[in-house]
């Protein structure tokens, strides 16, 4: 059985772990606000730029459909883009993205499909790279960035699209955690490249007009749709921070309150244990001076 020192050193030492949890909690919720604000403000202009681009693809058919949004005709290579955070302490952040993209990968190579990966994040790189280190095709690190922004996003759109326009890629997906709220984040899978159009992203009604577009709808779609492809690239990241920042202040917390608990129960057991020894000392002096 631990002695009473012993015994006050784990008390310490729980105490000085508290201190550091809370103090992360207080952090990561300082951080959340933003982080929320920049995941919400992103989205109408990524439903935007969905709703401009159904509209312009909805007069472009056939041979005259950039190849972004008509595909490659082939869907025998796939690659994967999964989005997570650098750091941990986050609870099931990072693990429940790559549930779902291992999941994916999985179905699609007992298709016979070719899969290369692309790990946006530490943490899908570690747990990715233990059971598919052979189709690691390339890690970017967010804390390469002082910052989420355009800068992040750019370098990741532009090596999608260069592996698409050299045909080492026919499909390209996007796995990332969507923002709902502090204890809601929701592993997402979105196809990038052929472009989709979201389902709440209907073309612009024109009231029956018609419109003449100079430049034609597909040298309009040819500009748009790379930018497309790094918008929906960024608001997935700003998604993903938002929910870090949540899970890592709802982990954070957890930890704060089990460390109280535990706190108290060692507190208990240390006062039940000094209370015996004193009573022993008690009983050992009397039966003492009883002898005498």
């Amino acid at each position: 059985m631990a002695s009473l020192k012993e015994m006050r050193n784990r008390i310490g030492s729980v105490k000085a772990t508290q201190k550091i949890t809370k103090a992360m909690q207080m952090v990561a919720a300082a951080k959340l606000k933003r982080a929320q604000d920049q995941a919400e403000s992103a989205r109408p202009y990524a439903r935007k730029m969905a709703s401009v681009i159904a509209n312009l693809a909805a007069g472009v058919s056939g041979d005259d459909a950039p190849r972004l949004l008509a595909g490659a005709g082939a869907d025998q290579r796939h690659l994967i883009v999964v989005a997570t955070a650098d750091k941990g302490l986050a609870g099931g952040f990072s693990t429940n993205v790559v549930r779902a993209a291992r999941e994916r990968i999985r179905a699609l190579i007992a298709q016979g499909k070719d899969v290369q990966i692309i790990a946006v994040g530490r943490k899908s790189r570690d747990q990715l790279s233990r059971v598919f280190s052979d189709r690691m095709k390339h890690t970017f690190e967010l804390s390469d960035h002082k910052t989420i922004g355009l800068a992040s996003a750019q370098p990741i759109a532009e090596m999608i699209a260069q592996a698409f326009e050299n045909g080492e890629a026919d499909v390209v997906t996007l796995f990332y955690s969507r923002f709902q709220s502090v204890i809601a984040q929701v592993p997402t899978g979105k196809q990038l490249i052929p472009a989709v159009v979201e389902g709440d992203a209907a073309p612009i009604d024109l009231n029956g007009a018609v419109y003449e577009y100079e430049p034609s709808e597909e040298e309009i779609l040819e500009t748009l749709l790379p930018r497309n492809l790094t918008t929906q690239i960024l608001a997935a990241l700003y998604e993903n921070q938002a929910g870090f920042f949540g899970s890592q202040m709802a982990a954070m917390d957890n930890a704060t309150r089990n460390a109280g608990d535990l706190i108290n129960a060692l507190t208990l057991q240390y006062n039940r244990k000094r209370q015996a020894q004193i009573t022993t000392e008690l009983i050992e002096i009397i039966a003492g001076a009883e002898a005498l």
